[in-house]
């Protein structure tokens, strides 16, 4: 055919049977012969044809819907990006396949979190659940959930978390070693370090590779002043105080996410310190924050929308699969690389 989409009439006129039963075929319905089903296949194949997931979702009455579920203190700001990348990735996915997303911010400080997030999941009769960090390092809350019927994704896990679920996310650790490799090879040697939130496993080995890194070339943890931040704009700011209120001040102060280096660039310009010749700032997650705050800033690209995707398709695969079964606890992971703008330089001597 030329030009013209395929449909399921067309299907049938091809292999010569009727609507119906091109329809059974393609919903791997019973009451089927295989040599029909491959006539089916064969006219599929031939005109190209595509079934609509949405339409078919429709008519055979699925729910088809997957949750995203965010941790969120609604006490602190939003993560400026983080979260919409992932909503933004999945929501595509989900789009493509036939399926809806619905989003959900649960406080990950409350007492009863895991029971809110198994209630949230239960009254939704959601399919397929990914979580993200802090939830998806909770071990027992994946377990719970996919005990509860649902296939379960994890976004950014750590060790124990990746080994009962499928997780998508880059190699922390490795990130971690990069930048910290990339600060040497400036000349940096005195650094801080702005930590995200306690728990946050797959962050933590951020810090465990930069380490790693300076460590290699004779460093260690006493050449680093290290804040506890939680991944805000404001945490940056007060972090970042602290920091550069050394009486041996670093040189090179590494963030866990741009939010939180956003805020320390704001710090260091009220102090009066020139960026990047006073102070290099670095980031991690490349979000849009990233090249307007000035100076723009280096990071590390975390492809946040493609991680989104990447775990809306795992569930999808899952729940699409003749007979539906708990995936393995495989990790996807994707690339990450260092985007150098001009937040860092060598040290002034």
């Amino acid at each position: 055919m030329t030009g013209k989409k395929a449909t399921i009439d067309d299907v049938a006129r091809v292999a010569g049977v009727g609507r119906t039963t091109v329809s059974r075929v393609l919903n791997n319905g019973p009451n089927v012969r295989p040599e029909v089903r491959e006539k089916v296949m064969r006219a599929v194949e031939e005109l190209g044809f595509r079934v609509n997931e949405q339409a078919r979702s429709l008519a055979i009455g699925a729910k088809r819907e997957i949750a995203l579920i965010h941790a969120s203190d609604l006490d602190t700001e939003p993560n400026s990006y983080y979260h919409a990348g992932l909503e933004l990735g999945a929501m595509r996915a989900c789009a493509e396949h036939g399926f809806h997303l619905s989003n959900h911010s649960i406080n990950q400080n409350a007492p009863d979190r895991s029971a809110r997030v198994r209630a949230l999941v239960a009254e939704g009769r959601y399919e397929g659940v990914i979580l993200t960090p802090p939830f998806s390092d909770d071990v027992a809350l994946i377990r719970a959930v996919g005990g509860d019927g649902a296939i379960v994704i994890s976004i950014s896990a750590g060790p124990s978390a990746r080994a009962v679920a499928p997780s998508v996310g880059i190699d922390d650790f490795e990130a971690g070693r990069d930048i910290g490799a990339y600060l040497f090879g400036l000349g940096h040697r005195r650094f801080g370090f702005i930590l995200g939130i306690e728990g946050h496993v797959s962050a933590e080995g951020r810090f465990e590779g930069f380490l790693k890194a300076i460590e290699q070339h004779g460093l260690g943890l006493e050449d680093i002043v290290v804040e506890r931040g939680n991944f805000t704009f404001h945490s940056g700011i007060a972090c970042a105080e602290a920091i550069l209120a050394q009486a041996q001040r670093p040189t090179a102060l590494v963030c866990a996410n741009d939010d939180m280096a956003a805020g320390a660039t704001l710090t260091a310009h009220k102090l009066g310190l020139d960026i990047p010749r006073d102070i290099s700032v670095t980031g991690f997650d490349d979000t849009p924050v990233s090249e307007i705050i000035w100076p723009p800033l280096t990071t590390v690209h975390q492809p946040i929308r493609e991680m989104g995707r990447r775990a809306a398709e795992l569930a999808i695969e899952a729940l699409t699969e003749r007979e539906r079964r708990r995936p393995a606890p495989i990790l996807s992971l994707i690339s990450h690389h260092i985007v150098e703008r001009q937040s860092a330089a060598a040290p002034r001597r």
